[in-house]
């Protein structure tokens, strides 16, 4: 540090978010330094040893189709792979991976270790430099005044974190880490308003003292695909199973005997929970009458008998939490590595940000991931890349970047976070997204791609992989639809897959329509297929799939996209960033004031702000001449 270098971007943190920021800044010209309080703990998964789920696979696949490395470094670190959801229509598919939590992180930095653009500095941020409400540079705990042109803010749980286990305490932003002190108290006294969110993690047993023998056993999916569109060398080989095992009412009783000691109900934590993942204490009494829950035993790593036991997040004390764990079938003999605990942090509410995810308040200054209220490495990462691309474009004197919500779920993540807030720790669900048709995560590359290579991130390899793909899914669907089968080749079967047999000749195509026809089946007895098949191409599997579904969905698609092209229209209504909402005497009192706190950008994202009503829209149409 004593090059007196300025750098165009300082990103500090270096989990999920942080990573991905800095990679695409650098990616794209910018020089970036990455600041981080231990360098041995880049990208690490701090809670489960999993990357996606549903809608979480969604935007890792998003993520990689804008030239990020989220699903790069999974497909890396897999020690199990699986699609959630094939029983659902291919809007609800998604993916999701076990992985060596020390593989992945390790691969996390030998990617970013890999790009030139990028130096590194292990330490503490106390301060930001600030002239005239514009962010200049970093202040560190070792004494370092650090320039630069951006600056982006991902700092997790680690602003003021404390950690819950029973009645014991601890500050700090994850087990053996310190918290951070002084930028959060700067930035609430720059104007920024911020609140408190808890979250929390499970137990971490060892798989030496688990008898397995009880436990129902989980295997990947007999072909695991992979999270990249870029073919690479990590197609798995083998798998690890995964392993379901349920509570009871005797591990329930057990738990309640602690609720006295518990942080969580004796008004110790103060932070907002996740609703939708919920401590197990939170589950037995708010699910009262239900005598068990699932739990699933997930393993760390190829060589480590370490087990994540999701579904039993907990601050109980660690004796409370380790007899209950004792009266699981298959971990009657179990020991712990480490317990669970909470950990509560704050947070900056995130209306106070633009799209780009630049603050409002503080030119050039971007905050990315949990700072904003959101929860999983997912979300995190996705708004990592999308900080990473703007700061640079921004001090370049280029366009933003925005993605909307029928483009992607980082699109729908953003406009969610800016528009509504939070008022629990956010988490991404198929459900939030009203195009998600559209975004399916077999499709990404074909969204986001060009877009991506429009810029400058997506590399040519990866773009003409992209376009050779989809010329590959346009000539086998032309093929599809021109070529007819006869009775004779398909009536068998037809029959035994349940469905009625044909008279004359039928285009393939049509055939796939029926429920019953799936087109994996269907290269089994259509001649031209059989050669492809030999070939043994390692993306035909991927390939196979997203033509099926643009040919079965045809007319849902369609539909969805005229939908989403109506509404888009809103969109392209601009509102200017000073516009006098006290002006418009016709609106009412509540969406007068949401529209002045959030100060929407468009009409559209004034539309879908909680208060501002359709009539209110109405009389901004007008008032803006439309």
């Amino acid at each position: 540090m004593t090059d007196n270098v300025k750098y165009d971007l300082i990103v500090v943190g270096a989990g999920h978010a942080g990573c991905e920021a800095a990679a695409a800044a650098a990616n794209l010209g910018s020089r970036v330094l990455l600041i981080t309080m231990d360098m041995g703990k880049i990208a690490l998964m701090s809670c489960n040893p999993a990357m996606g789920g549903i809608a979480k696979g969604q935007i890792v696949r998003e993520i990689d189709a804008l030239g990020g490395f989220t699903g790069i470094v999974t497909d890396y670190s897999t020690l199990q792979y699986r699609m959630l959801n094939k029983s659902k229509g291919p809007a609800m598919w998604s993916p999701r991976a076990q992985c060596d939590r020390s593989l992945y992180s390790s691969k996390w930095r030998s990617v970013l270790e890999a790009i030139p653009l990028i130096d590194f500095w292990q330490d503490t941020v106390v301060e930001l430099v600030v002239n005239n409400m514009t962010v200049v540079g970093v202040k560190t705990r070792q004494g370092n005044v650090i320039r630069s042109k951006s600056v982006i803010l991902t700092n997790g749980t680690f602003f003021n974190g404390l950690m819950h286990t029973g009645d014991v305490k601890i500050p700090g932003g994850r087990a053996s880490d310190p918290a951070s002190y002084g930028l959060s108290e700067q930035l609430t006294d720059l104007g920024f308003e911020r609140g408190r969110m808890k979250t929390g993690t499970s137990a971490r047993l060892d798989g030496r003292t688990i008898d397995f023998t009880f436990l129902e056993r989980q295997e990947g999916d007999e072909i695991p695909q992979q999270f990249s569109f870029v073919d690479n060398d990590f197609r798995l080989k083998e798998q690890k199973p995964c392993y379901i095992t349920h509570t009871n009412e005797q591990v329930h009783a057990i738990l309640e005997t602690g609720f006295s000691k518990s942080p969580l109900f004796g008004g110790m934590i103060k932070g907002l929970g996740p609703r939708y993942c919920p401590s197990i204490e939170d589950k037995i009494v708010t699910f009262s009458d239900k005598k068990r829950h699932q739990l699933f035993l997930e393993p760390e790593g190829w060589s480590t008998c370490e087990y994540y036991i999701n579904g039993f997040s907990s601050s109980l004390p660690q004796e409370i939490q380790l007899a209950a764990l004792r009266n699981v079938p298959g971990l009657e003999n179990v020991k712990m590595f480490r317990p669970g605990y909470a950990i509560e942090y704050d947070y900056y509410i995130p209306t106070q940000l633009k799209y780009t995810l630049e603050t409002r308040l503080i030119e050039n200054l971007y905050f990315a991931g949990q700072i904003n209220g959101t929860t999983g490495y997912e979300e995190a990462a996705g708004q990592g890349i999308i900080a990473g691309i703007n700061s640079h474009l921004k001090i370049h004197d280029q366009p933003e970047f925005i993605l909307g919500r029928d483009e992607a779920y980082i699109g729908v993540l953003i406009d969610d976070l800016i528009t509504k807030g939070v008022d629990e720790p956010y988490r991404m669900f198929t459900s939030r997204a009203e195009y998600r048709l559209l975004l399916r995560q077999d499709n990404a590359d074909e969204r986001l791609t060009p877009r991506s290579w429009s810029i400058g991130l997506a590399g040519a390899d990866r773009y003409n992989s992209f376009l050779k793909k989809y010329e590959e899914i346009d000539n086998i669907t032309d093929y599809l639809k021109s070529y007819s089968v006869s009775p004779q080749q398909v009536n068998l079967f037809l029959s035994k897959n349940g469905t009625s047999e044909i008279k004359q000749k039928v285009k393939i195509s049509d055939l796939l329509l029926r429920p019953q026809i799936n087109i994996f089946d269907v290269i089994e007895v259509i001649p031209g297929f059989t050669k492809m098949k030999e070939e043994g191409r390692t993306a035909f599997h991927d390939i196979l799939e997203s033509v099926e579904i643009k040919l079965k969905y045809k007319g849902y698609l369609n539909r969805e996209k005229m939908m989403a092209d109506k509404l888009k229209r809103l969109e392209h209504m601009h509102i200017q960033p000073n516009y006098d909402f006290d002006s418009l005497k016709s609106i009412s009192t509540e969406g007068r004031e949401k529209l002045k706190r959030i100060r929407p950008s468009t009409l559209g994202q004034a539309s879908r702000i909680s208060g501002v009503s359709p009539s209110d829209i109405s009389v901004l149409l007008i008032h803006l001449g439309r």
